[in-house]
């Protein structure tokens, strides 16, 4: 059964499982406009989110807020078991690192190649030999389906697909445990979309990574995510497996996953698709 804001279990109680992302009461505002209003989200380790809600509601909002590139006004997030404003310096850098971050542009450093761009992070966080370094980018461009010879390309020289898979290797680049996604196909086509779908599915898998996506594309939440939180009202309003949106009784849940551009069969197996933490 879905689970509504006031259902969800506080850490470390309720479902068993481990929670790698615990988000209670967060309420983040902008003057006197409330985005978030006492929030509380868990996403659980090894699986995959789809965090969806419509356009405005906060879905980026949240992820940044998460990732402190934004202030809160209230709430306490913890991220594998720890409260950033609990720790020091050194404390948060050894939990950045734990984390890696897709942007829905793939914000790419123009003026850097790919290689140079997903050394940033070893840059900023390790003190590696150039030649480690080049060796790591190169195995991280594999990972993510990109030709060798995309290491020395410029942002300006690849294509949207192709932008979006050095931004993942970019975010991959200090073995995080935790990936954030923001609208990561958004911009490609759908045969991309669906190869960009499965890329995030085998690396999640092999990686034993945990995805908290934030998306619009329908085909992603049916394909590959274990569990969907939808944002509406300020608050995630239910949170469950495709099959809980589909009896969610809500006239914009319904509408989502049930309107004109939903899909016209739900297939059979509308849970999880893969074997993550959503099983």
């Amino acid at each position: 059964m879905a689970g509504g804001v006031d259902e969800q279990p506080i850490e470390g109680q309720g479902r068993g499982r481990d929670v790698v992302l615990s988000a209670r009461d967060v309420t983040v505002a902008f003057g006197s406009k409330v985005v978030l209003d006492n929030l509380n989200l868990d996403i659980y380790r090894g699986e995959i989110l789809g965090f969806v809600g419509a356009s405005g509601t906060g879905k980026s909002v949240l992820m940044r807020t998460v990732l402190r590139l934004l202030p809160r006004r209230s709430g306490t997030i913890k991220i594998l078991g720890q409260d950033f404003d609990e720790l020091d310096e050194p404390q948060r850098n050894a939990l950045d690192m734990r984390l890696g971050v897709l942007f829905q542009q793939g914000a790419l450093f123009s003026s850097l190649t790919v290689k140079e761009n997903i050394q940033v992070p070893m840059r900023e966080y390790l003190d590696l030999p150039r030649s480690l370094m080049d060796e790591l980018a190169h195995l991280k461009i594999r990972m993510v389906g990109l030709a060798a010879d995309a290491a020395d390309k410029y942002p300006s020289e690849l294509s949207g697909g192709m932008i979006k898979r050095a931004a993942l290797a970019r975010a991959l680049a200090l073995d995080p445990e935790l990936v954030f996604l923001d609208e990561p196909t958004s911009g490609l086509d759908p045969i991309g979309a669906a190869e960009f779908d499965d890329l995030i599915a085998n690396l999640r898998d092999s990686l034993g990574l945990t995805v908290y996506m934030v998306t619009h594309d329908l085909d992603s939440l049916f394909s590959v995510c274990d569990r969907i939180a939808v944002l509406g009202k300020k608050r995630v309003m239910v949170e469950g497996t495709i099959d809980d949106m589909l009896a969610y009784d809500d006239p914009w849940v319904q509408a989502y996953f049930k309107g004109k551009r939903a899909r016209s069969i739900v297939p059979q197996d509308s849970g999880a698709r893969h074997s993550g933490g959503g099983k």
